[in-house]
């Protein structure tokens, strides 16, 4: 062979041999939630682009699409499932439509601390719900933190179930909220979110509920003057990712990206929790009038829900049912 040939060849060998790392093409992840720039989700998101930016030498890039800029909880659920868009980290609660069993992690009064509800979602239950998500077109990467959700109103502090007799109270359109309002005499009212703050203005509804810090980032204390705290719901929101895009990914990709979330979930439940803390006071200071539920007060509503968990449990897949319950016992230990 010829010293040009040589050179020609041993230069074909190096282009090959550099071909893999090379056809790790930049890609544009598009990461849409219905949280504004300054709630902690968005802080998560934040994180998690800063991590899987680091991990893939700046090649994986998420592109973040806060405050519903791309569509209402549904629309993006259904974007994710058609590979228009790649990322969302909706409340578990809108999965409830296309896996049902989501709505165990809606039971009211189910879990006491922050501590019980990592353990329920980081463990088997919360692997079990997930492992139902692929054959719905959608991939998850864990749970995020958003937190206890509370009662606000503009008619009187919530600090015993009678207290929501014939509230019009806006709740996420999902059966197991419907059904838990509807057994406190409530009136509730399906809608979703990013009409909410315009319904509370107009007194199209009564009321609301959602975690202290969502309360603080939409401005209600704008349109609310009860902030009660009912703790009624532990909320999760949950990172998805299309599997349309999922797929379309390398092993070693899909790796970062698992990593990624996992080191962003510690951080963005740290900023949520303490950002939840922080918002009472500003609520407060913003002239909400702020109230506690006394225990024994949350033990009788626990008990006049539970006929709607029994219901729910029901229509669920029984081996979902028995793991979430054998799991509550567990956590409460």
């Amino acid at each position: 062979m010829k010293p040009t040939a040589r050179i020609l060849a041993a230069a074909g060998l190096c282009l090959l041999l550099a071909l893999p790392a090379a056809a790790q093409q930049e890609r544009v992840i598009r990461f849409g939630h219905l949280n504004n720039a300054d709630h902690p989700v968005s802080f998560g998101v934040k994180r998690f682009a800063e991590l899987l930016a680091a991990k893939s030498g700046g090649k994986l890039k998420v592109q973040e699409f806060p405050a519903s800029q791309l569509g209402n909880e549904m629309q993006q659920q259904s974007a994710l499932q058609g590979g228009v868009q790649q990322m969302s980290a909706p409340a578990t609660t809108s999965l409830a439509g296309i896996v049902k069993e989501f709505g165990l992690v809606d039971f009211p009064f189910a879990v006491g601390s922050f501590a019980q509800a990592d353990a329920l979602l980081d463990g088997p239950l919360g692997q079990a719900l997930i492992a139902k998500l692929p054959e719905k077109g959608l991939v998850a990467l864990g749970y995020w933190d958003l937190g206890f959700r509370n009662v606000t109103n503009s008619k009187r502090p919530i600090t015993r179930a009678e207290d929501f007799d014939g509230l019009k109270l806006r709740v996420i359109p999902n059966p197991v909220f419907l059904e838990t309002f509807k057994a406190f005499k409530a009136n509730p009212v399906p809608m979703p979110f990013a009409e909410l703050y315009g319904a509370l203005e107009a007194k199209a509804v009564d009321g609301q509920e959602n975690p202290f810090a969502v309360i603080l980032s939409n401005k209600f204390f704008e349109v609310q003057k009860f902030l009660s705290a009912t703790n009624h719901v532990y909320a999760a929101n949950i990172v998805l990712v299309s599997k349309k895009f999922w797929d379309s990914l390398t092993p070693a990709e899909q790796k970062m990206m698992n990593d990624a979330a996992n080191e962003a979930r510690g951080y963005q439940r740290q900023v949520s929790r303490a950002a939840a803390q922080r918002s009472v006071g500003d609520l407060q200071a913003k002239g909400m009038q702020f109230n506690e539920v006394a225990p024994a007060e949350q033990a009788r509503m626990r008990q006049i829900a539970k006929p709607v968990i029994d219901k729910f449990s029901a229509s669920y897949d029984p081996a979902i049912v028995k793991l979430y319950n054998d799991e509550l016992a567990r956590i409460r230990k």
